[in-house]
């Protein structure tokens, strides 16, 4: 497909700015709906009735507790989670470094673990880098190929490795986090195998990751996060709300 005269990284990242000033109008919104979640959260915890999944439990630094998922790296490198003959398909296209995308993540990352162990949808995960420009040390692809290395490790683990990535996702203009750090993260959440922190500081994964890049921002990308249902993109406030995406996939299942 041709792009014309216009950069699509450039694009990307313009509206990738956008999107931020976009969320940042709902922040209040979104914040009480945060605290109304939490006061639902401490009365889950404080039931008899929580289920196996542990959807009323919190890990290690105060982040949900993940539901056990399968996870399988896909030929064109995606990672999917859960059945892939689920009869709702959910993909999502990020961006490590990206701050909206990390405010996907809290608000739905817990309610896609759950529909992908439910057998109720899989989850499509497809990290790109196109955002080396916002740290001062390549932080987006460096952190970008340690997505692909965790993945082809065990994609079992990678809702769990993810989650915390965005949860100490570097502000934005600074350094992101080092190589060093990346690999503590990687062993944080069960990645153990010496390999892969090799992977991570070779940067064994960069061509894939970009190719990855390349393909999805000449194909008409617009930024990040992209979170498609059933193959439509979805561009209501279901994103960025507290498990918001739980009724658009319970809609999608019907």
């Amino acid at each position: 497909m041709s792009t014309g005269s216009k950069n699509p990284l450039a694009a990307a990242e313009a509206a990738d700015k956008k999107r931020k000033l976009a969320i940042q109008v709902g922040v209040a919104a979104v914040l009480v709906a945060l605290v109304a979640a939490i006061g639902i959260g401490i009365a889950m915890n404080r039931s008899d009735s929580d289920t196996s999944t542990g959807s009323g439990t919190t890990g290690a630094e105060g982040l949900p507790t993940l539901p056990a998922t399968v996870g399988t790296v896909t030929p064109s490198g995606s990672v999917l989670i859960g059945n892939p003959d689920a009869k709702v398909k959910v993909r999502v296209v990020a961006d490590l470094q990206c701050p909206a995308c990390k405010q996907f993540e809290t608000a739905n990352g817990l309610a896609l673990a759950k529909a992908a162990a439910e057998g109720t949808a899989s989850v499509e995960y497809q990290i790109i880098s196109f955002l080396d420009k916002a740290s001062t040390n390549q932080y987006s692809s460096r952190a970008g190929n340690a997505a692909y290395c965790v993945a082809r490790s065990d994609a079992n683990k990678f809702p769990n490795w993810l989650q915390l990535m965005f949860h100490r996702q570097p502000a934005e203009g600074g350094a992101g986090l080092s190589n060093e750090q990346l690999v503590a993260i990687a062993n944080e959440t069960g990645y153990t195998d010496p390999a892969v922190a090799t992977c991570i500081n070779d940067k064994a994964m960069a061509d894939p990751l970009a190719k990855t890049t390349q393909t999805l921002l000449t194909s008409g990308l617009k930024g990040t996060p992209s979170v498609f249902v059933d193959g439509e993109l979805i561009e209501s406030n279901a994103v960025y709300t507290e498990d918001g995406l739980a009724s658009v996939i319970a809609d999608a299942a019907k």
